[in-house]
């Protein structure tokens, strides 16, 4: 695998390419099995897009599950809608 320019992950760690897909004329893309397989995604899953940016322009996507997007949120602001 190799790893991407540190300055586009505004989390501190290196990304790493895992794959390169093409879009369609659709704007559809691919995500290879290797990847879906180790993600455990099935057909009909739902993902979240998540673009990071750098000096206001997107530099990366980040692609989660939209249940792991929601379980996160919820963790987040639980707490903080309890005090409310």
């Amino acid at each position: 695998m190799a790893k991407a320019r540190k300055d586009c992950c505004e989390s501190g760690e290196y990304c790493s390419v895992e794959a390169v897909v093409s879009i369609d004329g659709r704007g559809q893309l691919v995500l290879p099995k290797e990847i879906r397989d180790g993600l455990g995604l099935a057909a009909g899953d739902k993902l979240a897009l998540v673009t990071l940016a750098r000096n206001g322009n997107p530099c990366c996507l980040v692609v989660m599950k939209a249940d792991q997007l929601a379980k996160g949120a919820s963790d987040f602001l639980g707490p903080i809608l309890k005090e409310i």
